[in-house]
């Protein structure tokens, strides 16, 4: 069984040497929650490769290059999108006294979209180009940076956009271009652009699969585990979540990476694409007969450098992380039995991935699909959506910037890179022999 491996590049290094302590009460984290293709983070000391469930603090930039795509997380649900040839970055993320989150995003070229789910207290500003907005209720709406203009197409809700001409009211389906001028243009339409699919098919991804049953203070991360798995009451263990695709041997710290935090030390950042909320909140518990589920409770973690593991089978080593050195040690223990991606809008899908590789509503009934594998090792699924190519459009388009070392186009969700597997041991079956599988209910 084939084995991933995913580029190491020295620019990853420089970058993570550089992430901020987030033990600060008043600092925040958001989620980098979605990758494909090149896509790069900065955070003061040079562009390198990003990846899946990063924490995104003040101060960081991130870039798409030509095949690119990103959507960024916020606590209350909000998300960012940004589409290739793109940069934005995130000017202020802090948290007020009174318990309001503040957040200034400013796209500095190309196309981002922005879906605000409004939260009292909180403040959501966004610059651009010549001026700026700051949501007041929730909205929708895309926004678009280039050499000679800007524009704000609002898709729902109504925008207030300030530049340096006066302030504008942009309602639903209206769109306000802006000139190097300041001088502003209001047409009631919206244009349609080729990411404008991409966009919807997220958002609607994120209402479908918005449910939370773990209690958590922020519902970041609830889509994905929605979707990638599902919840169970285990008698004398409570309810439990647990991912699809899991076989007996597998593990949650099978794959991700150790990052280092110059003052807070190391951090565990999950591979998974449902590899969020689990590993910030809550404990990891081996249940006798049904394999690794996450228990959720307790105080969510920012930075997640102890593992909480509960009730572990003989013979596993818990994952700790390195004592010594300054910089990413990758965790790739396998085997991660990724899908293969045949002809005709089909993919493979087999056991053991916990959903690694796997496209967000790409499977219809991921489920179903866990329940054939589990029975058969392997399921033939059809894809239910397919990537956006880039086309050519009169939308204001961003000057391209050069890529650097680690930006790779990659054809799907992007994970950690690959380096030297950490020695841990794989965990050993339990007397009652775990075979991962779903609890009959």
């Amino acid at each position: 069984m084939s084995r991933i491996s995913f580029p190491l590049s020295v620019a990853t290094l420089l970058l993570l040497v550089s992430i901020p302590a987030f033990s600060d009460s008043q600092a925040r984290i958001v989620r980098l929650s979605y990758v494909e293709g090149g896509v790069q983070i900065d955070r003061g000391s040079g562009y390198g490769k990003a990846f899946l469930n990063l924490p995104l603090a003040q101060g960081t930039r991130l870039r798409t290059a030509d095949e690119g795509r990103a959507e960024i997380e916020f606590e209350n649900g909000s998300t960012m999108r940004i589409t290739p040839k793109s940069e934005v970055e995130f000017s202020q993320l802090s948290l007020r006294n009174s318990g309001g989150r503040v957040s200034t995003v400013r796209v500095l070229s190309g196309t981002a979209y922005v879906d605000y789910q409004n939260a009292k207290n909180d403040e959501f500003t966004i610059d651009f180009a010549q001026a700026r907005t700051t949501l007041a209720d929730s909205s929708h709406l895309r926004i678009g940076v280039g050499d000679s203009a800007s524009t704000v197409a609002v898709f729902k809700g109504n925008v207030r956009v300030e530049g340096s001409s006066g302030t504008v009211e942009v309602k639903k389906n209206q769109t306000v271009s802006f000139e190097q001028t300041g001088q502003y243009q209001l047409a009631k339409n919206i244009e349609k652009l080729p990411f404008d699919s991409w966009d919807k098919e997220q958002s609607e991804f994120h209402v479908r699969y918005a449910g939370n049953q773990n209690n958590s203070p922020y519902s970041y991360g609830n889509a994905d585990l929605s979707y990638y798995g599902s919840y169970f009451n285990a008698p004398g263990y409570g309810m439990l979540w647990q991912p699809y695709l899991v076989g007996a041997g597998w593990d949650p710290f099978m794959d991700g990476a150790w990052l280092y935090d110059p003052v807070g030390g190391y951090g565990w950042v999950s591979a998974y694409p449902w590899g969020w909320t689990p590993y910030h909140y809550g404990n990891w518990i081996f249940v006798p007969g049904f394999g690794w589920a996450w228990q959720p409770g307790g105080v969510w973690m920012p930075w997640y450098s102890r593992p909480r593991v509960i009730n572990a089978p003989s013979g596993f080593k818990a994952p700790r992380a390195p004592s010594t050195g300054q910089t990413m040690v990758v965790v790739n223990r396998g085997p991660a039995s990724v899908p293969t991606v045949q002809s005709g809008n089909k993919v493979v899908v087999r056991n053991d991935s916990a959903g690694l590789g796997i496209r967000r509503g790409e499977v219809r009934d991921l489920a179903k699909a866990s329940r054939q594998v589990e029975a058969r090792r392997t399921t033939t699924e059809h894809v239910q959506t397919v990537p956006v190519a880039a086309q050519p459009s009169s939308h204001p388009q961003p000057a391209s910037h050069p890529s650097s070392g680690g930006m790779q186009g990659m054809s799907r969700p992007s994970a950690p890179p690959s380096a030297a597997p950490m020695a841990h041991p794989a965990p050993a079956s339990s007397s009652s022999g775990a075979s991962g599988g779903r609890p009959p209910r």
